[in-house]
């Protein structure tokens, strides 16, 4: 007789992220009694360790969590600030253009790039620190075992990892990242090997340094990195190879904790991050959106990719625009999201119009995310990062600090400037949906200045189409920030061709999974749903 079906139990917890081991880390979590924020960070601080140029806690976040239990629903926001010192005019006279690809600005000498002055004030510890004293249910050190553990047993080298090792970004003006990786004896003896080449797939990297500073913050709590000796360890780096982070900077800083931005769609409600980071462009390019019937043109066909796309260069053109830190200067928020503006911008794409988008320049693919559902109905989604990894770990720490002044704009007087204690726009957009006012899907992604375009695509494959979350993070994705319209190379040549006969230029990614890794969860009908984004290494987890 043919053996019957096998069925996988029901989950109705669940956590999905780009690294295995991270996974695990955060499904042990749950496991073990832990709420979807625990196990979210967890993860995140498991991500530090066996993603070491994608995130850490030198790093940057935005978190958002809803809690129904408590009615909570908050996004913290701990996006770098420029240092106290820095000044607008400070790489301006040695400014050498936008990188090509869109990711950052040249700077004589790759200062903003790599090394202690390209590094603003890590926020991840703060928003770790601080959502978990809101709604953590484990203790706090309980939360680092995960981490501990693959700092001190080792972890493998896996694809997508040795992938960033390798990477060679002069062609785009950036230094390769063996390069970088070299410029600290720490970063030399943990990720090359002794001929100067990165380590390779299936080589083991073990990190005892990190272990002992993921216990001191472990035991000493945030206070421990932002005015204990992980602190002084971060100073005396800076001192040491002239960067700009204080004492003072350390201990003065604070994420911005605040609701989403609530953007109707169809029915659902989008729950997206305010600015600086990027959950109004997001939130702007569904409003347009919802003005066509996008089944009735097909999923990407010429006309739907046509559609899709004009809807991005209008957001891109408006967040180059308009978005950048608040405190700094207005962002017209109600005004990009309005039903006005999505009118008008969806009757200017019926006339045939093309709006025109200069390549966008903003944050660096070096990013990671992570998606918790729990079973009382606790969702997470966090976006955390090192924006253009520094390269500098300070010594005997183990970790890695960001290069995130590399998203400064040189040029004074503009949205995106450098000015003491100021943000910079980030792509990073987790998200949560919502229908009838209860929490039916978390997602979000790595990947730069695609993660807006890639999460906007992701939500269309969900609400538009009816798509389970892996079929809608698997299907094939484009992109236009640019004049041009990027596709994956699994988009069929007759609707390249089609795209070029409307007059559009057209590039191929050589990648079957491109723009950006979305990893998110759907809870309909209360049973948890999880999809990995192929591209990256990861998988979704039910418990």
């Amino acid at each position: 007789m043919p053996r019957p079906p096998r069925r996988l139990p029901k989950s109705h917890a669940m956590i999905v992220a780009p690294q295995p081991e991270a996974v695990e880390a955060g499904a042990t979590m749950l496991a073990a009694g832990g709420n979807a924020l625990d196990a979210a960070l967890a993860c995140a601080l498991a991500q530090g360790v066996v993603d070491p140029l994608m995130c850490g806690i030198g790093g940057i976040a935005t978190l958002q969590i809803l809690d129904p239990a408590s009615g909570t629903h908050l996004v913290i926001n701990g996006l770098g600030t420029c240092p106290g010192a820095a000044r607008p005019e400070m790489w301006a006279a040695d400014f050498l253009g936008e990188c090509p690809d869109g990711f950052g600005y040249r700077v004589k000498g790759y200062v903003n790039e790599c090394g202690a002055q390209a590094v603003t004030v890590p926020g991840a510890v703060r928003v770790y620190a601080d959502a978990h004293a809101r709604l953590g249910r484990k203790p706090w050190a309980s939360l680092f075992d995960g981490a501990i553990g693959f700092a001190e047993e080792g972890w493998i080298i896996r694809p997508h990892v040795h992938a960033m090792l390798t990477l060679d970004e002069r062609p785009y003006g950036r230094m390769s990242y063996p390069e970088k990786l070299a410029t600290t004896e720490d970063g030399k003896r943990l990720y090359l090997r002794p001929d100067g080449t990165p380590k390779r797939l299936g080589e083991t990297v073990r990190n005892p340094e990190l272990a002992a500073t993921l216990r001191r913050l472990a035991a000493g709590g945030a206070e421990e990195f932002y005015h204990g000796s992980i602190a002084r360890q971060i100073v005396a780096a800076m001192e040491a190879r002239g960067g700009l982070i204080t004492a003072a900077d350390l201990a003065g800083f604070r994420p911005a904790i605040a609701p989403p931005l609530l953007v109707p769609y169809r029915g659902y409600t989008l729950a997206l991050p305010e600015p600086p980071a990027g959950g109004v462009v997001v939130g702007e390019m569904l409003r347009i959106l919802e003005r066509f019937d996008l089944t009735a043109l097909g999923h990407n066909t010429p006309d739907y990719i046509q559609v899709v796309a004009e809807a991005m260069k209008i957001a891109g053109i408006d967040k180059e625009a308009h978005v950048g830190d608040p405190a700094f200067q207005p962002v017209p928020v109600e005004r990009l999201l309005s039903d006005a503006h999505a009118d008008a911008a969806a009757a200017r794409i019926r006339r045939g119009e093309r709006a025109s988008l200069s390549r966008a320049t903003t944050d660096a693919p070096n990013t990671t995310h992570v998606s918790c559902v729990d079973a009382d109905g606790m969702m997470v989604s966090m976006t955390h990062t090192l924006a253009v990894p520094s390269g500098l770990i300070p010594p005997g720490s183990g970790f890695m600090l960001n290069g995130a002044m590399n998203w400064m704009d040189p040029r004074p007087g503009r949205p995106g400037s450098i000015a003491p204690g100021k943000r910079r726009y980030s792509s990073m957009t987790p998200t949560i949906v919502l229908e009838g006012g209860q929490p039916v899907a978390t997602l979000g992604a790595p990947g730069g200045a695609w993660i807006t375009v890639a999460v906007a695509q992701v939500l269309l494959n969900l609400l538009d189409w009816g798509m389970g979350m892996q079929e809608a993070v698997m299907a094939p994705r484009f992109s236009a920030t640019s004049e041009t319209i990027d596709l994956s190379n699994r988009i069929p040549r007759a609707t390249e061709r089609a795209l070029q006969a409307m007059g559009y230029p057209t590039k191929r990614s050589y990648q079957s999974y491109a723009f950006a890794g979305v990893h998110g969860i759907t809870l309909w009908d209360g049973t948890a749903e999880g999809g990995a984004d192929p591209q990256r290494d990861g998988y979704a987890a039910g418990v």
